[in-house]
């Protein structure tokens, strides 16, 4: 397929920088009203689109007129479409707060870093990337605290933006894990922290106190991931203690996500393109639980683009999952025959993204398209906090 048949018109508001929230009402002894605004993950918009059938269902009833917020389905209603002994496969990858900004030795110059991973502990070795890249050379001391005693030197350049850096930090490593993670802020993408409010003179925008823990799931277990999983961080601890209740199962793999889904498609045809390569790890356990749903017959539904990368990647000639230690750059775009699970759960992202690729190469590309058309004109909210979609085998 060609990158412009992945085009759409994505307004601007329609990309959610926040996670879904809603309004409180408290209403005091006294008949006075209080207003609070709720942070609640599993609240967004779920559309469902029955791939077989070619129907895409947006409202949980019959509606009349004009629709109203509560008509849509939302996404705690996903339970619904599953039975006891079906099985969720999850990410339970750990974001941490890769993002961090410092200054350059002597010029003062503002820099941002963005760590990607460690290379070497004992050599406070780390891959990450920098801006501005231009001002960022060999040799150079990036300082990160006010005290000066974070300090890192440039040591390599890896890419137009990349550089290894030797963190001059002498203490046992997890003090100084926990000394540069308390330095660092979520890694949101730059499609949020690129359009919230800066503060007055700030040069860069921040991620708040709470993204942290709003930018990362429930589950979330081992640490590597410098983006979230997006879909999973939209089920809640209720969610999860209602599929136990329902006997709905649940397996965890990991793949820890990279930048790689935000960089820009430079081809028209797709075959040409490469995906930067993800650490990925599936055990035993993750492998008896959705197989052993697969062989009874019941449904198995991949939660995000990732597990379907990892459980793709993993998948043998015989439909099964295996465990799997390492990493990988499957790109998935249509057409694409899927071996394993039957039904997926995704967001809804961004115009030429190859997450949406991936999505259309397991709903079917025009049906896909439509589901995105239906969720611009219907105020779906897009992008790694907004609103999800269902595919079922259907």
């Amino acid at each position: 397929m060609k990158l412009s048949q992945f085009k759409f018109n994505l307004p601007k508001e329609q990309v959610a920088l926040y996670p879904h929230s809603s309004d409180r009402v408290l209403t005091r002894s006294d008949g006075s009203t209080q207003t609070f605004t709720v942070t609640r993950r599993d609240e967004g918009r779920l559309m469902i689109l029955h791939r077989k059938s070619g129907r895409i269902d947006m409202f949980k009833g019959d509606v009349k007129g004009e629709p109203k917020e509560e008509d849509f389905i939302r996404f705690k209603d996903v339970l619904d479409y599953f039975d006891e002994g079906d099985a969720f496969i999850f990410n339970d990858t750990k974001v941490f707060p890769a993002r961090l900004y410092g200054t350059k030795e002597k010029t003062d110059a503002k820099i941002e870093v963005f760590l990607l991973r460690e290379l070497n502990q004992e050599m406070r070795l780390w891959d990450v990337l920098v801006e501005p890249a231009r001002k960022i050379r060999i040799g150079n001391k990036l300082f990160f605290d006010e005290s000066g005693t974070m300090v890192a030197e440039v040591i390599d350049n890896t890419t137009s933006r990349g550089r290894t850096l030797r963190f001059l930090y002498d203490c046992p490593h997890d003090e100084f894990k926990r000394e540069l993670y308390a330095l660092g802020e979520a890694p949101l993408p730059r499609y949020i922290i690129d359009n919230r409010p800066k503060e007055k003179g700030a040069e860069f925008a921040h991620a708040s106190a709470d993204d942290m823990e709003n930018f990362q799931s429930v589950f979330a277990k081992n640490e590597g991931a410098v983006s979230a999983p997006g879909t999973n961080i939209h089920f809640s601890e209720q969610m999860m203690k209602m599929m136990d209740i329902r006997g709905i199962k649940k397996a965890f793999i990991t793949l820890h996500c990279g930048l790689g889904t935000f960089h820009d498609i430079e081809v028209e045809d797709l075959t040409k393109h490469k995906m930067d390569s993800e650490e990925m790890h599936i055990n035993a356990d993750a492998c008896r639980i959705a197989n052993g749903a697969k062989q009874a017959g019941h449904h198995l539904c991949a939660v995000g683009a990732s597990v379907v990368k990892a459980t793709e990647t993993a998948v043998g000639t015989d439909g099964m999952m295996k465990e799997y230690d390492g990493w990988t750059n499957e790109f998935i775009f249509p057409p694409y025959n899927f071996g394993f699970a039957d039904s997926m759960l995704v967001n809804f992202y961004h115009p030429y993204s190859t997450l949406l690729m991936e999505t259309a190469a397991f709903g079917g590309y025009e049906l896909v398209m439509e589901a995105y058309d239906k969720a611009v004109k219907n105020g779906y909210m897009f992008g790694c906090f907004g609103d999800s979609l269902l595919i079922l085998d259907d």
